[in-house]
């Protein structure tokens, strides 16, 4: 007799201490600089989820202010509120959150929130994985999802996601045991309906990332690769994904073992050598090229192009 495996995990905790409560949510967001406060109501706090690396279904209970900031990684997180509410994306792109319309948060960077006296529902979903289902759905390359979260979806599109949400908790949320295939179908489905009901853009084309690049430092190497040809240094990319110079150094160093400026010289230096393998010496020149792609000092320049692909650049050029 086969047994099937259940894919799904399931984490359940409440409680009534503020600072047991602080400690599961920045554990569960991946997170720091949660603040609560007490309000009028008694305070109490439950938090669940459930789901497997793909997909997850979280609810939360929290009677109490809380504002801090969260990265949002690798997933693409959809939220709705019952009760209560707040603001979004504080001091920047700014969102009310309250009840009857979900929202999906920001990606591709860390966000502030406040929040208070909530019931509150989110569904996460693997970045990439909602990235291959978008390419797939659009017949294209996977390329990097971003989000317009100001942008409220209409009524028809909320009762669209609406319909989906209950037919998918009901697969992961039931009681029932779950195949892998179920779970698969289940967010693949949920997968297109967020697409279908959140306004989005393809920004860049799908990069090729590191062993180990994952939340702000995938994040940065799309942002090197979408703002090569611009005069970003490795301080823009830190303000980007919200890291200091040093903490970005720190995260490179620790997931890939590649300093971020050697990093984005090797983007530029791929750069050049696409258009010098496209161009010809009579329209093109390697001091041109070399210089649009930030390379002020053609001798250090040649000299590490040389190291990097084992010919002079007049070489690829003629070649």
């Amino acid at each position: 007799m086969t047994t099937t495996v259940d894919p799904r995990t399931v984490f359940e905790t409440s409680g009534a201490d503020l600072d047991a409560a602080r400690a599961v949510f920045e554990q569960a967001y991946a997170a720091s600089g949660f603040l609560p406060e007490r309000t009028e109501r008694a305070f109490g706090y439950r938090f669940r989820t459930v789901g497997d690396q793909t997909t997850s279904f979280r609810s939360t209970r929290f009677d109490a202010r809380m504002v801090g900031e969260v990265d949002s990684g690798d997933q693409v997180s959809v939220s709705w509120v019952t009760d209560g509410g707040g603001v979004l994306d504080v001091g920047r792109d700014e969102v009310a959150l309250a009840p009857g319309r979900p929202v999906v948060f920001p990606t591709g960077r860390p966000y502030r929130f406040e929040l208070a006296d909530v019931r509150q529902s989110v569904v996460q979903l693997d970045r990439t994985f909602l990235e291959r289902i978008a390419a797939e759905a659009y017949g294209t390359e996977p390329g990097t999802l971003v989000f317009d979260h100001t942008a409220a979806p209409g009524v028809e599109a909320v009762r669209a996601w609406n319909h989906q949400v209950q037919e998918a908790s009901q697969i992961v949320l039931g009681k029932a045991p779950v195949s892998v295939l179920a779970l698969a179908d289940t967010a693949r489905r949920t997968a297109l309906a967020l697409l279908t009901t959140f306004p989005h853009r393809i920004t860049a084309r799908h990069v090729p990332l590191p062993t180990g690049a994952t939340g702000r430092v995938r994040s940065a190497i799309e942002y090197m690769h979408a703002a090569a040809h611009t005069p970003i240094t490795t301080t823009d990319v830190a303000e980007h994904v919200g890291l200091s110079v040093r903490g970005l150094q720190q995260a490179f160093q620790r997931k890939i073992g590649v300093a971020p400026n050697a990093l984005l010289r090797g983007i530029r230096l791929d750069r050049v050598r696409d258009e010098l393998r496209a161009g010809t010496p009579t329209d093109t020149t390697v001091a041109s090229v070399a210089v649009r792609w930030g390379f002020a000092h053609l001798g250090r320049f040649s000299a590490a192009y040389a190291r990097r692909f084992l010919e002079y650049p007049r070489d690829t050029l003629h070649g």
